[in-house]
């Protein structure tokens, strides 16, 4: 029985490393299927325009696809098209998956200023872009309707260093908002007992630390590990928080028996910053 990971781009890799740690025959489909590294079997394959020839053993499907730019072109291509394709690559393949997972975003959840949020909180995307991830769950669950969504929050980890280098500008550009994350070791290990735990997942998680926190504090944070000056504070910012900020419970997910390697965001970037892991391409 085979792994199939369609979207293999640095969190799609991790996951299938992973699995075949467990002795899993692990597929991998990407464009350039030449970057995975081994043992993972790679596919070269546009989903966003091809069809995959899949194999007929699959057991284990995971969804991990990736937008190539920012606009909801871009977003229906991987997410609609590109799920639209692979499920088509499923039925010819004539396999059903023993369990499926679809990794979405939290950015459809609702933005209820600063309130807690949870996999009941009805949806509420904002964006153009939400809309076409939010789509994408319906389509998912038409065709698997007891398969797992997992709606992950924002992804740190080896290589993405977007708030390591707003701390060493000093910049605090929204500092007063609520952010929520999720170690990509963490995030990978997340899907990796979605699909092997005992108990059939539910069918809706989300996909984020212990801890949310407002950027600021992160930001600080950040800067004392690198022996920076703190950022100055802005008073007429942290007078009101920004519409629109939310707190993301993983409740469920730690429930469910999971475990988080990196609880918050002072373990993982101490990780990052001692440089432990890699990106993978």
């Amino acid at each position: 029985m085979s792994v199939v990971i369609a979207g293999c781009g640095d969190l799609g890799t991790e996951i299938g490393l992973r699995l075949a740690e467990q002795g899993r025959e692990v597929v991998g489909l990407r464009r350039r299927a030449e970057l995975l590294p081994q043992p993972l079997t790679g596919l070269s394959v546009d989903l966003s325009t091809e069809v995959p020839e899949l194999p007929g053993d699959i057991e284990l499907l995971v969804v991990a696809t990736a937008a190539d730019g920012r606009s909801p072109e871009d977003y229906r291509a991987a997410y609609v098209d590109g799920l639209r394709n692979l499920l088509t690559g499923v039925l010819e393949a004539g396999s059903l998956p023993r369990r499926a997972v679809l990794i979405s975003s939290t950015a459809v959840c609702a933005n209820p200023d600063g309130e807690w949020v949870t996999e009941d909180t009805p949806v509420a995307p904002s964006t153009d872009t939400a809309r076409v991830l939010l789509e994408a769950e319906e389509i998912f669950h038409e065709h698997f309707p007891h398969g797992t969504v997992l709606r992950l929050s924002g992804i740190y980890g080896p290589g993405r260093t977007r708030l390591i280098d707003k701390a060493r500008s000093g910049s605090t550009q929204g500092g007063a908002a609520w952010t929520n994350r999720i170690h990509r070791d963490d995030a990978a290990a997340a899907v990796v007992h979605l699909l092997t735990m005992e108990a059939q997942p539910l069918t809706l998680y989300l996909g984020t630390d212990d801890e949310p926190a407002p950027e600021r504090e992160v930001l600080e944070f950040l800067a004392g590990e690198l022996g920076l000056p703190l950022p100055p504070v802005d008073t007429a910012e942290d007078d009101a928080r920004p519409r629109g900020s939310k707190r993301l419970s993983n409740r469920r997910l730690r429930e469910s028996g999971f475990v988080l390697a990196y609880p918050t965001y002072r373990e993982g970037y101490r990780a990052v910053l001692a440089g432990e892991g890699v990106q993978h391409p």
